[in-house]
């Protein structure tokens, strides 16, 4: 079990240092990368339409760079479940497995986290995603959750719905 946490941590590892390269060799760096974080003002429009087929759509949890709400210059990588769009960008809530309580939803567990932990959406934290800061699919979030999810973004942001 040890050999593979380590052999595991080992491969994340592997992966983070690719991507620093990437962007070392790109001249960017992190905050170059990372995704703009607007209120929108015009509303998202919110659609379901998940397909796995290596890019990102609306009811799928996808993996990108979320900026910190009390620091946005700062971030990590989070998931993130796809609302719908805003413009030519996506709209997003972050996933978080820790309950907050107010402005969170619970959506369960799934394979956007490996160690199978509850998650909850933190509804009140709509973000727009630029489909090149997507950095891997998570999986599909079934429509009942994604529903109760849009619910819950719709208590705090204008949203669009067709």
């Amino acid at each position: 079990m040890a050999n593979n946490r380590r052999l595991i941590a080992g491969l994340i590892a592997a992966g983070l240092a690719l991507f620093k390269e990437r962007d070392r060799f790109a001249g960017k760096t992190r905050k170059d990368s990372a995704p703009t974080t607007r209120r929108v003002a015009t509303g998202t429009r919110v659609e379901y339409s998940p397909d796995l087929d290596g890019e990102a759509d609306p009811g799928e949890v996808v993996w990108t760079w979320v900026p910190y709400e009390d620091d946005p210059t700062k971030g990590k990588d989070r998931p993130v479940v796809i609302i719908g769009r805003s413009g030519g960008d996506l709209a997003g809530v972050p996933l978080t497995s820790k309950n907050k309580g107010h402005g969170a939803v619970s959506v369960g567990t799934g394979g956007w986290d490996r160690s199978g932990r509850p998650s909850y959406a933190k509804v009140d934290q709509l973000i727009v995603v630029r489909e090149q800061d997507v950095r891997r699919e998570g999986s599909v979030l079934d429509r009942q959750r994604f529903d109760a999810v849009v619910a819950g973004v719709g208590e705090h942001h204008d949203l669009i719905t067709t």
